[in-house]
């Protein structure tokens, strides 16, 4: 079978995957405890609280719709995989719906649950190009509009949407909601970065040179050296540039010192490296 299609294999898993470990933290952790959730899950929890309605129902008529009005402003690909995310996370709403949560009456306990597995159900789905719609069909929308950033508007509407929810739920709630949220948050952005998450760091010194071979020497990793010139001073220098995973960012701080202790450093988190010595080089 060509890699290709192991890939959509893969892919698609992942969104069938991702979707059930979110509907499972809705149904398990968010809803027995009375907490709400950003974006339409947001919305979701709040009808099933107001109404009673099914959480599955009441998730995919609101994604649909949003579907349906933003579809012009998503490629063939997100599209396919946006629809398969949405139609998934409602049937596994639906199948979850009702199961009993040990977790009761301690909101603290369930918002840090959810967190997690929210996190990981979105950072799969988002991970294989999925959505799980909602937010960020809005978000792309006003993006193509009106030049918003999408991070902006989605975390705008999920504020919104949890500071409404306070009125339902009350404040204390509320707060514990925003537990989750942040919780997810860092979930999602470890999945999708892997465990060994890269930061770029620049090093601008007048000892660069004295510095390039320190690190290549201590720290046996590439370092490129890219020709500068200072804004103010007018003076050329050479600056460092060089990507290491979080663990290493410690290390190479104090070489910098021990050498240039007037040395600017920036650092940079890199959503992904692709090439020799990183994942996805082909010898």
């Amino acid at each position: 079978m060509q890699q290709r299609h192991w890939n959509l294999i893969r892919d698609i898993s992942f969104v069938l995957i991702g979707a059930f470990v979110l509907a499972f933290s809705v149904n398990y952790f968010i809803i027995p405890n009375m907490l709400s959730e950003g974006g339409v899950i947001g919305l979701t929890v709040i009808l099933v609280y107001l109404f009673d309605w099914s959480p599955g129902v009441v998730n995919f008529a609101l994604n649909a719709g949003l579907v349906i009005v933003g579809y012009k402003f998503f490629t063939k690909r997100a599209l396919t995989y946006t629809a398969l995310s949405v139609v998934s996370v409602a049937v596994f709403l639906l199948v979850t719906e009702g199961w009993s949560s040990p977790i009761e009456d301690d909101p603290l306990l369930a918002a840090l649950f959810a967190g997690v597995f929210i996190g990981l159900g979105l950072g799969l789905m988002l991970r294989s190009g999925g959505t799980a719609g909602g937010t960020t069909v809005i978000a792309q929308i006003m993006h193509q509009v009106f030049g918003f950033s999408v991070s902006g508007v989605v975390l705008f509407i999920d504020l919104v949407i949890i500071a409404g929810s306070a009125f339902v739920i009350g404040q204390e709630r509320a707060m514990y909601t925003l537990v989750a949220v942040y919780i997810s948050a860092k979930v999602i952005d470890m999945v999708l970065e892997g465990p060994n998450a890269r930061s770029a760091v620049m090093i601008i010194s007048n000892k660069s040179e004295e510095l390039l071979e320190v690190i290549t020497e201590r720290m046996a990793r590439g370092v490129t050296v890219l020709e500068g010139r200072g804004g103010y001073s007018k003076m050329n220098k050479q600056v460092l540039y060089i990507v290491v995973n979080k663990r290493e960012i410690v290390r190479l701080r104090k070489i910098v010192d021990t050498i240039d202790q007037d040395a600017y450093i920036t650092v940079h988190r890199v959503q992904e490296v692709y090439g020799r010595g990183y994942k996805g080089h082909k010898k």
